[in-house]
């Protein structure tokens, strides 16, 4: 906006904001208030440009930090979706492609609510088959190439992840259009083994109920919601089902379903649970067997607190209250906040002896007993990480009985300032329970799938590091590696890594293992620590103690050092083993 004020010259003027909106959180912020004798450009509003669709996207001109300008989407007259841009009215800095094939053949109307009339943004926007300067495609220098990120835009929790029709699906938080948290779709991508992903169209987008938030996906075997198709064999399709908050006012639970995993349609009677409180989403459903229904764990914030309600339903359609989890030790608030998980593993291998585990976005976890209507927790506020970095992790559901593995992938908050994009995943872990001298604890370790990027081996035979010992390590040249040791520390001693542009030391004095200055407990076992370290431009991941710690560690790729050593300070080190791996990118498929 600018005003002609040119009648003022020489006096002292006020401008005075006011705020009358009225309601739930919000912000308003004003900057950048100047005097010029050149008057701006004047306002474009409800600037539009139609496109008659023959190719796969419309590349949206990006430029970080610009104003967000409201782009709406439209065919024969309705509104199919809407985003808040920050489009580039000169050069842009990246493009946004946005998937327009489900329209193919028709011809769809971008309307842009404001823009200065000297702006190029709606005539910059390309229809095209491939994403505006895509050559350097995964091979971008800061680009994590052990961890998963959208091709474009900010991705954070990872949503709805399932086993279906022979594929990983992971879907997750994505702006498609901009580089910060934003217009929420559910980003989707397959993978076959865990570690190639070949990410899809965005599986769902923003709609009159809201941005799409978090939740997770079910396979439903037996048809019970009636969105698959009834018969034997191949007639008989279940259907893929997504649970998921619509983060609009009010805030519900809706559901999605799919019968090929590609296309997804919405539930004409959605939503499915109403409103409980403002603080109501990321629902995480699985089918209970021996009560034969299905239970959702819904996070809701009452009255400030955290909470779990536990829901049954016959059919993921009709819902009923079963019981509430408060978020802490004997109803002390403080864990298990938002991003509900929850899942029934053996502890130590026993089929026979099993527990469950509710755990909340921070990774705290409670384990416990579970009847498919009460949860009742024997122990609450267990750390389940001890780095940074690390959050709303959700597990595999519908994982083949023969693999029977708890596979869980968590939101690493990497950041890469430059980019087209922002923000990965980690690595997936493999989930167990192991009995402690302390209790029953949740164990993790790196899936095995990761093997196969392995392409070098260095192998050391058994040796005693000390102080004065030379460096085994020494500019290993390489920036992904997985490192995979044992070794018994003397009382004293202080075994220290360098790898990746960080330090990870292990202090046999207080059995803790620090990564750049997080500490976390590594008890020893009969006198020896393994350790497992895997490698990355934007972080590392360490797991310890035969997986009951785990510390993730982003890093800032800017200051990355290829750098590589081993020492000892204090006291001596016997290395049973000591072997490192060179790794290839997960974006090469040899």
């Amino acid at each position: 906006d600018s005003w002609n004020v040119s009648d003022l010259v020489g006096k002292l003027a006020t401008i005075q904001v006011v705020d009358h909106a009225v309601g739930g959180w919000g912000h308003l912020n004003v900057d950048e208030i100047v005097q010029t004798d050149r008057k701006p450009p004047a306002w474009l509003t409800d600037a539009t440009r139609q496109f008659k669709i023959s190719t796969r996207y419309l590349n949206l001109p990006i430029k970080n930090g610009a104003t967000k300008r409201a782009v709406t989407l439209s065919a024969d007259g309705q509104t199919l979706v809407r985003n808040d841009v920050e489009l580039a009215d000169g050069k842009a800095d990246w493009w946004a492609p946005m998937d327009v094939s489900a329209w193919n053949g028709k011809t769809l109307t971008v309307k842009i609510d404001r823009l200065p009339e000297d702006s190029s943004a709606l005539d910059a926007i390309q229809p095209s088959d491939r994403i505006a300067d895509d050559g350097d495609l995964y091979a971008e220098p800061l680009r994590g190439q052990l961890h998963f990120s959208a091709k474009r835009g900010w991705n954070n929790d990872p949503n709805g992840m399932v086993y279906f029709a022979s594929e990983y699906h992971l879907f997750f938080q994505h702006n498609p259009y901009g580089c910060n948290w934003g217009n929420m779709h559910w980003g989707h991508a397959v993978s076959k083994d865990l570690v190639h992903w070949n990410e899809l169209s965005e599986a769902l987008l923003p709609d009159r109920f809201g941005p799409m938030f978090s939740g997770s996906a079910v396979v439903d075997h037996a048809n019970s919601s009636g969105f698959g198709t009834s018969g034997s064999g191949t007639a008989g399709q279940p259907p893929l089902v997504l649970i998921y908050t619509a983060a609009g006012d009010p805030t519900v639970q809706c559901l999605a379903y799919s019968s090929d995993g590609r296309a997804f349609t919405k539930f004409e009677q959605n939503p499915v649970i109403d409103q409980v409180t403002a603080g109501n989403r990321d629902p995480k459903v699985i089918w209970h067997e021996p009560s034969r229904r299905w239970v959702l764990a819904l996070y809701v914030a009452v009255s400030g607190k955290h909470t779990i309600h536990i829901f049954n339903s016959p059919n993921l359609k009709d819902w009923k209250l079963a019981s509430i989890v408060e978020g802490g030790i004997e109803g002390k608030d403080g864990y298990l906040c938002e991003c509900p998980d929850f899942f029934e593993l053996p502890v130590d291998g026993d089929r026979q002896n099993r527990k469950w585990v509710l755990s909340g976005a921070n990774s705290e976890y409670a384990i416990g007993t579970f009847d498919g209507s009460d949860f009742r927790p024997e122990i609450s506020k267990l750390t389940g990480q001890w780095g940074r970095g690390f959050y709303a992790p959700q597990t595999f559901s519908d994982v083949p009985q023969a693999d029977g593995r708890r596979i869980q992938i968590g939101w690493f908050q990497t950041t890469t300032p430059g980019m087209p994009f922002n923000q990965s995943m980690t690595i997936p872990h493999e989930l167990g329970l192991a009995a402690t001298t302390d209790g029953v604890r949740l164990t993790r370790q790196p899936a095995k799938e990761l093997e196969s990027l392995r392409r070098k081996t260095h192998r050391l035979e058994p040796f005693t590091l000390t102080p004065a010992s030379a460096d085994l390590l020494t500019n290993l040249g390489t920036e992904l590696v997985e490192v995979r040791a044992e070794f018994e520390p003397s009382s004293e001693a202080e075994v220290v890594f360098t790898l990746g542009g960080a330090t990870l030391s292990y202090v046999a004095r207080t059995q803790e293992i620090v990564v750049n200055g997080h500490r976390a407990p590594a008890p020893l076992k009969e006198g020896k620590i393994r350790l497992t370290v895997f490698v990355d431009r934007t972080g590392l991941e360490v797991f310890a103690a035969d997986g009951l710690t785990y510390v993730p560690m982003p890093i800032d790729p800017t200051a990355k050092s290829l750098a590589s050593s081993l020492k000892a300070t204090g006291g001596t080190a016997k290395f049973s083993a000591l072997t490192v791996y060179e790794l290839r990118s997960i974006w090469q498929n040899d």
